[in-house]
Formats: structure tokens, sequence, C-alpha cells
């Protein structure tokens, strides 16, 4: 079995690395996998997901206050979405 030593991280909790090594002192957000943005794809699943919001309008339900809610966070989504949009077609490096 290796040994282990604690050592100090500037703000970060203490660590506990092998004997002979030492502390990771900056992680990249690329090094687990966090490039930015979802892409076209994700883009896509968003407008997916407001059209499934709203299909949620559909059934039998007799209370109208779940519309409202339904109606309120998809008109949310879709102006967050217009955003982008706008902002992508502005942007000086729109994928």
């Amino acid at each position: 079995m290796s040994e282990t030593q604690r050592v100090n991280q500037p703000g970060r909790e203490e660590g506990v690395v092998r004997a002979g090594a030492h502390p990771v002192e900056h992680e990249r957000p690329e090094d687990w996998g966090w490039h930015g943005e979802t892409g076209k794809k994700g883009r896509i699943g968003a407008w997916f997901a407001v059209f499934a919001m709203l299909t949620y309008l559909l059934g039998n339900h007799e209370g109208r206050m779940e519309d409202l809610w339904i109606v309120g966070i998809a008109l949310g989504m879709v102006l967050i979405l217009v955003w982008d949009i706008r902002r992508r077609k502005n942007a000086w490096r729109s994928r």
C-alpha cells in the first residue's frame, strides 16, 4: 500500500494525496467534459420540451390553475430560446 499525506489546498478543503504526488491546483471545465453550450441538438431538444409542455394542456383536468403554470413556464422557455436565437445571430462566433 502506498502512503498518503494531507496537504492544504488554496481555496479548497484539505486534500489527501499519495506520497510524492502533488494535489490538483486548478481543474478546467473541459477536464470534466463541459465545453460550453449544448449545440444544435440541445436547442432542438429545448423546442421539443416546449411542445411537450404544451401537450399537458390536453386532458381531463378541471382546474385551470395548472394551465396557467404550464403556459407560463412554456412562455419563459420560448423567451429564452428566442433570446438565444437573437444572441447567436449577432454573435461573432455562432454555431
